[in-house]
């Protein structure tokens, strides 16, 4: 999945006029240049926005994925409940990040600042240093000692075991002191006022304090960027300030494995962490890396090692003959949801029933074991839902969830969404334990699980209970970081059903044909699907409005407002934000009264970043901005329009994910080339239901695409985590 092309972090064309803090509401740009380590990612546009953004810009537009540390969207105003679902999910990741803290305590917390390095974490840097300097091959990387295997654990399930808490309040906003304190220090470093509250709530009450002795820590508020901080250490500290500074190199390691999870990576390989710090003009970085690693802003992990031992010793001892293991740095968060995710699925998998089903198979497989993973298209969803039917009949508890609310009513009321199950605002709820009071889950657009939504589920569910995870592998991967399904299934250490459930029609039939790289020419006799020519972006806008507007409602008889734009990206000359304006001009003119909003318009709702609820405005009043969202009453507070809400005729892929609609216009220009993918095609197109049309101005690019551009690997730790907590299970 590639990037639009644009500037890079660092890179002479984000240096935008009027200084270093110019661009403060800029969303973060994944670093896709040599300086940074992750590679671009999927959607990602010259303006600097990622659908993998960590945080809602001031200029009205919304992120696409979970919220990192420190980095809590303000409260929203919740519609019939004290607790909103936003709150609730704040709540559980702060009960994460607790248990973050409580790993880092039992390990004896962070080496004392200063200190040399020992043990596993000093031999691997030595090794690897060792290694990229040529004076020892790459072999002798694996003579240093290593840690014993980690042992499987026992298949009697333990008796005591920590369950996620039932959701608290979200944290109130800053304490106006604070703030004002913050403000005093940004002013002299030169930052906007304007960054106070959000200094502020990110870095606590003593944020002045931390400013004064470590300007660097700027760099944890979203938006923030190197250059940013720089400037403001710059003028903070003056002839103190320089490159080698160990707050400066602690600040940049964080903030390129926070950028890296920008684009789906929960750890990174400490050589492109290392050539990252060099291009940040760091003098030292691998000093700095072993000074990181000290102060426990990053953590050292090899997974596979003993893997790659046994190998070795099936090969004869011949090193040269095992694969190698790379040695990965990560964040505690993501290292945290990745081995409680895997610890979860290895505790269902030990646990699970062994129960005799009637059905298909599925339905069977669900019976006997407590992990199961079904693929197939849109027509294959009943099939899960056919499991929780079988379940109740058995007299269990279950309960089906999808990623939206419009997947949702797609589904009925019976439905659930994966946010509202964990936050208690929709489903059973939860037992005296604290666990989800459920004996089958089935999960369906499972792709679109980040590591941390997924660990949350995993920790939630009952020992002895059923999951079941269904999707379409061929979809864009999730927004936030990790790839849960794609992982979990190249494991395989559970039954992997395979559906045989063809979609039906012309759609059904390119999106199968895309989904093993063949874009085929399919025959449309009702217009299921329409190619529409365009020779640049300005024709794509003005044929975007045409379709949705007249040709799609005559033609096809499918009104405007169940038809829905999908676009490559939120900037560009047919971007999100263009083909938005263009349509409402069209659909329902105004002045934008409300925030830039008129009653009528359609709207993307991000309650938190990686999530999107489609809706329409209805009114504004004291209390905000008022919505329909797929029948449900939402108010938006008014503080929050400008960075949680954009128009929504237009949607990009990754937003549109988990959704469909009667009619689907994807919309494809010639600047859009690059940024095309076959999980990306494969997603917009299979959001149509009915009909789909295709502004097509990229020419050879779209089947090059679907034939030779997969998705873009992301660096993660949780396959080699199960096959290595289950590894023993079959001796």
């Amino acid at each position: 999945m590639t990037a639009l092309p644009g500037a890079t972090p660092g890179s002479p064309a984000d240096e935008r006029e009027g200084g270093a803090f110019a661009a403060t509401s800029a969303e973060p740009a994944p670093p896709a240049d040599d300086s940074a380590p992750g590679g671009p990612g999927e959607e990602s546009e010259s303006d600097g926005e990622s659908a993998q953004s960590p945080s809602p810009s001031a200029d009205g537009e919304s992120a696409d994925r979970e919220p990192t540390d420190g980095k809590t969207p303000d409260s929203e105003a919740a519609d019939g409940g004290d607790v909103s679902e936003a709150q609730a999910e704040l709540a559980a990741q702060r009960e994460l990040r607790a248990r973050i803290e409580q790993r880092k305590a039992e390990k004896g917390g962070p080496i004392e600042a200063g200190a040399k390095l020992s043990g596993t974490a000093a031999d691997l840097l030595a090794a690897v240093k060792a290694v990229e300097s040529g004076s020892k091959p790459g072999a002798s990387f694996f003579e240093a000692p290593t840690a014993p295997r980690r042992p499987a654990p026992s298949s009697v399930p333990s008796p005591e075991r920590s369950r996620v808490p039932e959701p608290e309040r979200a944290p109130r906003q800053p304490d106006a002191g604070a703030v004002a304190a913050v403000l005093e220090v940004l002013v002299a470093g030169g930052a906007p006022e304007e960054l106070a509250e959000r200094v502020a709530e990110v870095l606590g009450e003593q944020a002045a304090q931390a400013l004064r002795g470590d300007p660097w820590r700027l760099l944890a508020v979203p938006g923030m960027r190197p250059e940013q901080a720089d400037g403001f250490a710059r003028a903070l500290l003056g002839a103190e300030c320089g490159p080698g500074d160990e707050r400066r190199t602690d600040a940049l390691v964080s903030w390129l494995l926070e950028q890296a999870a920008l684009q789906g990576h929960t750890a990174l390989e400490s050589s492109a962490v290392r050539k990252a710090l060099g291009g940040r003009s760091v003098p030292d970085p691998d000093g700095a890396l072993q000074h990181a690693i000290a102060e426990g802003a990053v953590l050292v992990f090899q997974d596979g090692l003993d893997d790659r031992a046994d190998t070795e010793d099936e090969a004869g001892g011949d090193a040269e003959r095992a694969p190698e293991v790379p040695v990965l740095l990560g964040l505690d968060r993501y290292a945290l949801a990745e081995e409680s995710l895997a610890d979860g699925l290895a505790r269902l998998i030990r646990t699970g029933p062994d129960d005799s089903w009637d059905g298909p198979e599925l339905v069977r497989a669900a019976g006997r074991h407590g992990l199961v993973l079904h693929t197939g298209g849109e027509a294959a969803r009943a099939e899960p839902v056919a499991v929780v039917e079988a379940a109740r009949a058995h007299g269990l508890r279950a309960v089906v969830a999808v990623h939206s609310e419009n997947g949702r009513r797609r589904l009925g009321a019976d439905a659930v969404t994966v946010h509202g199950l964990l936050s208690g605002t929709q489903g059973p709820g939860r037992d005296e334990d604290g666990a989800l009071a459920l004996d089958l889950l089935a999960v369906l657009d499972a792709p679109q699980l980040d590591v941390e939504t997924a660990a949350m589920l995993a920790e939630s569910l009952p020992d002895g209970g059923r999951l079941v995870l269904s999707g379409d592998p061929g979809v864009l991967w999730s927004a936030g970081a990790g790839r849960v399904f794609a992982d979990v299934l190249a494991a395989r250490v559970c039954p992997h059903v395979a559906s045989r459930t063809p979609d039906p029609g012309p759609i059904g039939e390119l999106v199968s044909g895309i989904g093993i790289g063949e874009l085929n020419q399919v025959e449309a006799p009702g217009k299921e699907v329409v190619i529409v020519p365009v020779r640049d972006a300005g024709e794509a806008v003005h044929r975007t409005v045409q379709l949705v507007a007249d040709s799609v409602p005559r033609a096809i008889g499918i009104p405007a407002e169940q038809t829905q734009v999908i676009t490559v990206g939120h900037g560009g000359s047919a971007g999100t934000r263009a083909l938005n304006a263009a349509l409402k001009e069209r659909l329902n003119p105004g002045p934008g009264r409300f925030g830039g909003f008129d009653p009528g318009d359609r709207v993307a709702y991000v309650p938190s970043p990686g999530r999107t609820v489609c809706g329409t405005v209805v009114s504004a009043d004291a209390e905000g901005l008022r919505l329909d969202c797929e029948g449900t009453p939402v108010v938006v507070p008014k503080e929050r329009v400008a960075s949680a809400l954009r128009h929504g005729w237009a949607l990009t892929a990754h937003q549109a994910a988990g959704m469909r609609w009667p009619a689907v216009v994807a919309v494809l220009p010639g600047d859009a080339a690059q940024a095309l993918s076959r999980p990306w095609v494969h997603t917009a197109f299979s959001r149509a239901e009915r009909h789909l049309s295709v502004v097509h101005g990229v020419e050879q690019a779209l089947p090059r695409a679907v034939a030779e551009i997969p998705a873009q690997e992301r660096t993660t730790r949780l396959r080699p985590l199960l096959e290595g907590l289950l590894a023993t299970s079959g001796d």
